[in-house]
């Protein structure tokens, strides 16, 4: 997500949030490495370029310790994170919750691994358990609770959507809004 841009120190980023004037009130945020580690990082700088955004840290100067950010994502604090509209959810609050289907005679189908963008109004949120993977649309008339502390999201699903299995990768948000990567909000 990130490299290096510039001579100075200077990162080039893709842009995962509604959010992007935020930027101006936030110093202090983190850089979340491809193997798990994760620094706090100072925000001294930044400008939107070309779709995206350029961040310049303190302390990185050169294109050489730019280049220790590079494939990174910038989080930021879990307590900065923008109150979204009623609805709406960061996608860091679905990944990991286990789904029970509720309608019937109740069942957990599995963990949502992954939230998916672009294939209709809805997000489709990537669930896997009991050796399948399930595609489900975020979307307000299948969603009937969640539980954000516990880990938990109950839906009702039509006869014989369980039925049809996964198809094509895409993704979902009750209401089409879900934020796309952890702690960045997303818009339904």
């Amino acid at each position: 997500m990130l490299k290096p841009q510039g001579r100075r120190g200077e990162v080039a980023a893709e842009l995962h949030t509604d959010f992007p004037e935020r930027f101006a009130e936030r110093k202090r945020l983190y850089a979340l490495a491809p193997d798990g580690s994760r620094r706090e990082v100072e925000l001294e700088s930044h400008w939107r370029h070309k779709g995206g955004v350029i961040l310049k840290f303190r302390g990185v100067e050169s294109i050489s310790a730019a280049e220790e950010l590079a494939g990174c994502e910038i989080q930021i604090p879990g307590e900065q994170r923008a109150q979204l509209e009623a609805g709406a959810e960061y996608v860091s609050d679905l990944v990991g919750c286990a789904v029970f289907e509720v309608s019937r005679q109740p069942r957990e189908l599995g963990t949502i691994t992954n939230v998916f963008f672009g294939a209709g109004e809805a997000p489709l949120l990537e669930v896997r358990g009991n050796g399948a993977e399930l595609l489900i649309p975020f979307a307000q008339e299948y969603v009937k609770q969640l539980d954000r502390g516990g880990k938990r999201l109950e839906v009702v699903l039509p006869e014989g959507m369980l039925e049809l299995g996964s198809g094509s990768e895409q993704k979902a948000s009750r209401q089409g809004k879900v934020a796309e990567r952890p702690d960045q909000p997303k818009r339904r």
